[in-house]
């Protein structure tokens, strides 16, 4: 997949989604409950149970009370027999609340109770004392205050320093409870906690949503395939996200192309070096060889310089040719190493025997200090002489001024180094002599197969190369 795919249908939002969960949270309480409330009362005026007709004089507790305080007061001055004959009239008009009344001297006057015995045995008016006190009337307003049961009382003349007594009306809990609004029953408690519910899973699954697909694109990013490059995940929804996975999959689709571009041109580069390599060496074998044989001509002492000169010319061509070589065969990993416990100290001694010869003859202070107990790393022993030898070769071409080549082990923290110094013009110097880089490419690669470090220090005063053994591979702890 090499273009961008389009998320198709309707562009989705996770901040729109977002907002609305929020404004829903929002409406919840001043909203979403007032209108279950109503919504429960109308259901209970649709379903409830209508009150008996006899019952809507009672109805209107307020009107009761203001007509009852009116009668209370149109009794003031009046005699006991007016109050006791009003008191019966009214009775009658309303025949199923009890009335009584206590005159000035605090005795009980006149009572009258409703015909219904359920209706008596909820007034309780077998508890009216017969004579008040003040204890008795106190008790009697507060459970009138209660409404238990309701009862209106009234001072006649409509106010309590008149002196006059007070009347009461008092309506049975049957007749008051008909009308009293109906407390919220459990089943629409329950309707609120599942709507909360709702709202709650509903929350609870948005944003299990997005952590599992913000799950799943990191797992995507996380796991590679052989190539290297992670693989492209399955479309989701047009939001946010789902553009961020179409981001991916771009992502991942040109990575592959850019990789099997490079693969194609990294093998293109390698059969070109093995190719060149091969085609190079075949005529500067045959020309070292007609070199060999011009030299053994009669020429002067000019055309003698000259042919040395081609022949050294020709010989460091051939190094670099054999680098190369070298060099593609360890990048394409083509080359097996048999890494063995060897002893470096005996190596690097037989190596700088064999290079002891040419550096006696260039003229080099050789300073080799490998004295001591024998150091231990796993290496394969050919290649490691490979580095050495390239090592010293960097040091015979382009730190040829220099005159001198160090050889020593130093003590660190990790243990023991092997550095190989020089006192040459440092490596950001013009070289004399091309393929220094190519040849500390093939001592990087080497050792990185052997799992060792090189720490290089140059200077205008010279250039050290440390080579150490990480501690966790260190065969030389105690």
């Amino acid at each position: 997949m090499s273009g961008r795919r389009s998320l198709g249908g309707r562009q989705q939002s996770l901040l729109s989604r977002y907002l609305l969960i929020i404004v829903a949270a929002l409406l919840f309480i001043p909203v979403g409950i007032p209108l279950t409330f109503a919504g429960y009362n109308l259901f209970n005026l649709q379903t409830a149970e209508k009150p008996p007709e006899e019952y809507k004089l009672y109805s209107n507790i307020t009107a009761l009370e203001e007509q009852w305080h009116q009668e209370a007061l149109s009794l003031s001055g009046q005699t006991p027999d007016a109050i006791d004959r009003r008191l019966e009239e009214l009775s009658g008009s309303y025949p199923l609340a009890a009335m009584f009344w206590v005159d000035g001297g605090g005795q009980t006057r006149q009572i009258h109770t409703p015909e219904d015995p359920q209706l008596q045995g909820q007034l309780g008016m077998d508890r009216i004392p017969a004579q008040w006190s003040a204890p008795e009337a106190i008790a009697f307003m507060k459970d009138a205050a209660r409404q238990e049961p309701l009862a209106i009382v009234a001072f006649i003349g409509d106010r309590a320093d008149a002196g006059e007594g007070f009347l009461v009306m008092q309506i049975p809990e049957k007749i008051t409870e008909a009308y009293r609004f109906q407390s919220l029953s459990s089943w629409y408690i329950l309707v609120l906690l599942i709507f909360f519910a709702l709202f709650v899973a509903v929350s609870w699954l948005f944003f299990t949503g997005i952590r599992r697909r913000l799950l799943r694109l990191q797992t995507a990013m996380s796991f590679t395939g052989g190539a290297g490059i992670p693989e492209p995940i399955a479309p989701g929804k047009a939001d946010e996200i789902g553009r961020l996975e179409e981001a991916f999959n771009h992502m991942v689709a040109e990575l592959t192309v850019s990789r099997r571009r490079e693969a194609e041109e990294e093998g293109l580069r390698k059969r070109l070096v093995a190719d060149l390599s091969h085609d190079l060496r075949t005529p500067l074998t045959v020309i070292r060889s007609h070199l060999h044989v011009l030299g053994k001509e009669g020429l002067s002492r000019r055309g003698q310089e000259s042919i040395l000169l081609m022949d050294e010319r020709i010989e460091s061509l051939s190094g670099l040719i054999d680098n190369l070589l070298s060099y593609n065969l360890l990048s394409s990993g083509r080359v097996t190493l048999n890494p063995e416990r060897k002893d470096v100290l005996r190596i690097l001694r037989e190596s700088a025997a064999a290079w002891y010869p040419l550096w006696e003859k260039d003229g080099f202070e050789v300073d080799i200090s490998l004295e001591g107990e024998p150091l231990y790393w796993i290496i394969d022993e050919s290649w490691f002489r490979r580095i050495l030898d390239n090592l010293f070769q960097n040091i015979v071409r382009h730190a040829r001024s220099g005159k001198y080549v160090g050889v020593r082990t130093v003590t660190r923290e990790a243990g023991r180094a092997v550095v190989i110094s020089d006192r040459g013009q440092g490596m950001d110097s013009t070289p004399e002599a091309a393929g220094a880089g190519l040849g500390l490419s093939i001592v990087d690669l080497l050792l990185n197969r052997m799992e060792l470090a090189r720490k290089t220090v140059s200077s205008q005063q010279g250039t050290s190369i440390e080579i150490t053994q990480p501690q966790a591979n260190n065969l030389n702890k105690i």
